[in-house]
């Protein structure tokens, strides 16, 4: 029995919060020219080292401050924790090399900043209204 408790437990830890790409949107506003990006492309914009697509159009990255559709985003496509990515950030602020990204609330703060800001790229919950924006598809 106290196996069987073990174990429903492990699974329940283990199980919760699994990062699924399908659970979430990648957005962009509709300036953006590309209706596809890599998955190093868009770990690239989200991380700074990235600032253009190829036709050498800007792009700007817009987080949430937070919540499970953050931390599945990290998860699935920067391989990084929010405190990891804060800590990464920092760096290049300090060292002279980026700029903190703009963050928001939620979904909601997402689109709209996204759908207002030339070159924003920011990412939602699968269930989000996306309107005004575009999506865009990681290969």
């Amino acid at each position: 029995m106290l196996t069987a408790l073990l174990a429903l437990a492990v699974a329940c830890v283990c199980g919760r919060g699994n990062a699924n790409a399908a659970d979430l949107k990648i957005i962009a506003n509709p300036s953006v020219s590309a209706s596809s990006l890599s998955s190093d492309e868009l770990k690239g914009v989200f991380l700074a080292t990235k600032t253009s697509l190829g036709d050498g159009s800007h792009v700007e990255p817009v987080l949430e401050k937070g919540g499970p559709v953050h931390e599945s985003f990290l998860k699935t496509y920067l391989g990084k924790t929010d405190n990891a990515l804060e800590t990464y950030y920092r760096s290049l602020v300090f060292t002279g090399k980026g700029s903190m990204p703009k963050t928001v609330a939620g979904d909601a703060d997402v689109v709209e900043y996204v759908a207002k800001t030339k070159g924003a790229i920011g990412y939602v919950g699968s269930g989000a209204n996306i309107a005004g924006v575009k999506t865009l598809e990681v290969k």
